[in-house]
């Protein structure tokens, strides 16, 4: 039975943590202070944890003295340096959530939806100082649905997680395949922040569409303004209502009974907001910025 120390965050490295423990030897688990079921779960069953940014040789001094074969890492938050790399005697693979080479960097199941992707991925890869850069050790690809949203391609992906991870574990024992990545085909997404999810009715509403859908709740949602206040969308659908190609782009067509939104090429049903004390006034525009 391979050894393995895990280094895992949220939600997904939870469910994939206590898939791993079930089959494996954990001998160590690095985790961040806010994954607070992780540390209860590492608690409640004996495993060593380190909670913590792992840099500049913290983490490596927790595992030092603790080997493994294996280190994987599942939805980890931070960056490892050389020395925690290169601690496993065959193995420490990543587990991204896209089709490397493609969607590099953060959060790329919500780039894929935004840029309109019609497929995404999960790809068990090396890991190595750059950024999702080391060979491919196996990928797994899953589609994008029209109504799907940033949190159920994570539920999707936490389908697939432990079985990946596992299967990699249990291939360590032997020689892996191990694909290089073709750098001329690589695109990288950088991190978003809340306030990156400003809509512009300037855009089509296809893009407006995926925008919404990519950011929706559970997390902190795509937004604009309405006479100074912010008002956050989480669903949005397509709407026959007719309008002047003249009026201007967020411009409230109807209010009932959902409000109706001009964008360039079609109209758009705001069919979940999050707002409160704000009743929507026909004739009004939406703000790009948060004034009235």
């Amino acid at each position: 039975m391979p050894t393995v120390g895990v280094l895992c965050s949220g939600k997904l490295g939870l469910t994939t943590l206590r898939s791993i423990y079930g089959k494996h030897l954990v001998k160590f688990v690095l985790t961040d202070g806010r994954s607070e079921e992780i540390i209860t779960f590492c608690k409640e069953n004996g495993i060593p944890i380190f909670v913590g940014n792992p840099r500049n040789g913290e983490g490596y001094s927790f595992i030092k003295q603790l080997e493994v074969d294996v280190i994987a890492s599942v939805n980890y938050l931070f960056l490892i340096e050389k020395d925690i790399i290169e601690h496993p005697k065959k193995l420490c693979f990543n587990v991204h959530g896209s089709l490397l080479p493609r969607y590099r960097g953060r959060t790329p199941h919500v780039w894929a939806i935004i840029n309109n992707e019609k497929e995404t991925g999960i790809t068990a890869h090396v890991i190595e100082e750059g950024c999702d850069t080391g060979d491919i050790l196996k990928q797994i690809r899953i589609p994008i649905e029209a109504a799907d949203t940033g949190a159920t391609i994570l539920d999707k992906f936490a389908t697939h997680y432990p079985e990946l991870v596992n299967d990699i574990i249990v291939a360590s024992i032997h020689d892996l395949s191990k694909t290089p990545q073709d750098k001329s085909k690589a695109t990288y997404f950088g991190k978003r922040v809340p306030e990156d999810g400003l809509i512009d009715w300037n855009w089509s509403r296809e893009r407006i569409y995926n925008w919404v859908r990519a950011m929706a709740f559970p997390y902190p949602g795509a937004y604009t303004y309405y006479e100074g206040k912010k008002i956050i969308i989480d669903s949005v659908s397509f709407s026959e209502d007719g309008f002047h190609f003249k009026d201007p782009n967020g411009k409230l067509l109807s209010t009932h009974p959902q409000p109706v939104v001009k964008t360039p090429n079609g109209a758009l049903s705001l069919d979940l907001v999050r707002t409160e004390n704000c009743i929507f006034e026909k004739e009004k525009i939406f703000q790009n910025e948060n004034r009235p």
